[in-house]
């Protein structure tokens, strides 16, 4: 790294193309989709995103797929499985990639990356996860039970505690509101337009436009054992965000902080189950993009306030994109909390016009490994439904890591 280079890790592409994605609707934790393993939510979606990027099966060369907790005991096979009843070739290897809450947005950089590197032409990307399912686990008895030590823990909340640092998610966005003295009523203010302009961007009906249906069905590979997504009992089809909700600023006044500070359930990402899916290729194969990937970024923050991530990786993508601030026309940032955000947005002097337009994760939710690929597609979409040019997808991830995607509508002048 010279002494002119920002920190962090990132590239360019010339020739790389988002020619498509989809996602499922986001549902409640403990909701329509909690009996539904990750890896029937990504297959559900692989399938469909080939099919709406008008790509064969037997095109796709490398399967990138990311789930940050197991959902299943053969959680160990999930993006091979997702490949092989995607219909993909035997052939086609298969991995999983991990940067925490970034990892959607990991699979489209690497798949980028092994398309410029001429390892692949075509590759299907896929973020699936099920909060309803992390396990209550335990990773001491393996040699027995000792007299009063027994362990078994809640796995979804042991994994919000950094003990690096020894602390909670939520109180890294505290230790933002208090360096960027961000106020409790900025917060619930910031909440209240996420859920307004979801509400909104379901209504209107933009969100549906990126969600593909869900019905109960079998997932067949000739030779092999079936496989089945089955929906709750008198439920035929689900195509919703169930954390989309009229919520008034009185309701969000009223709620208890929960970390001693700003942060509510009701201004901190919502706990969703859901998948996501994209195709990303060497040129456009004939088909309209979404989008061009310009280039992606990664970067390392302090640990206790991992939430300030996305500003130093937008400003590293920008950097290696030779942009400035001000010709990116739409953000779409992930809510992980909303002081988070907000930090985020003073410490670039981001105009709040331009950031997650359509609602962002307060509203919507955030099924961990499927954000990234979600708020790719998102402001890709929008670009495309409004005629802009440039657009970005960021997200901070525990652990004090920051990441982008920098896009670019084709059809732009």
């Amino acid at each position: 790294m010279t002494e002119e280079t920002l920190p962090g890790s990132g590239t360019t592409y010339d020739d790389v193309y988002l020619l498509d994605g989809v996602r499922t609707g986001f549902g409640e934790v403990n909701g329509t989709l909690r009996d539904i393993s990750a890896t029937d939510l990504g297959i559900a979606v692989a399938r469909d995103v080939l099919d709406r990027a008008e790509t064969p099966a037997e095109q796709v060369d490398m399967v990138i797929a990311t789930n940050l907790s197991p959902s299943d005991f053969d959680s160990y096979y999930l993006p091979r499985h997702i490949g092989l009843y995607a219909g993909v070739r035997t052939e086609v290897p298969c991995i999983l990639v991990h940067r925490l809450c970034g990892s959607g947005f990991e699979t489209l950089a690497q798949a980028a990356d092994y398309i410029k590197l001429g390892k692949a032409e075509t590759a299907l990307c896929v973020g699936t996860e099920s909060m309803s399912r992390n396990p209550v686990a335990a990773f001491t008895h393996r040699a027995g039970f000792g007299l009063g030590q027994v362990d078994f823990r809640d796995f979804l909340w042991e994994a919000l505690h950094d003990t690096c640092p020894d602390i909670a998610m939520g109180n890294t966005a505290e230790n933002l509101a208090m360096k960027y003295q961000i106020t409790r009523d900025e917060v619930d203010d910031y909440a209240y337009r996420s859920f307004g302009a979801a509400l909104g961007a379901t209504e209107d009906g933009f969100l549906a436009g990126e969600i593909t249906p869900l019905e109960s069905e079998t997932f067949e590979r000739e030779g092999y054992k079936p496989r089945k997504l089955k929906l709750p009992r008198k439920v035929e089809r689900f195509a919703e965000d169930e954390h989309v909700r009229p919520t008034s600023r009185e309701t969000l006044a009223k709620l208890r902080p929960v970390f001693g500070g700003v942060q509510t359930a009701g201004n901190s990402s919502g706990i969703v189950d859901g998948a996501a899916a994209a195709v990303v290729t060497k040129g456009t194969n004939g088909h309209a993009p979404l989008a061009r990937i310009v280039a992606t970024a990664s970067v390392g923050v302090p640990p206790e306030i991992m939430g300030i991530g996305p500003a130093p990786a937008i400003r590293k993508v920008l950097d290696l994109a030779g942009l400035r601030l001000d010709d990116v026309d739409r953000f779409d940032i992930n809510e992980a909390f909303g002081a988070q955000y907000l930090a985020v947005e003073k410490e670039l002097g981001l105009d709040r016009d331009k950031a997650n337009v359509n609602g962002g994760a307060i509203a919507i939710g955030h099924p961990l490994a499927a954000t990234g690929l979600r708020c790719t597609m998102t402001v890709a979409r929008e670009l495309k439904r409004r005629g802009l040019k440039y657009g970005i997808g960021s997200a901070c991830c525990g652990g004090g890591q920051g990441v982008a995607v920098l896009v670019e509508n084709p059809e732009a002048a």
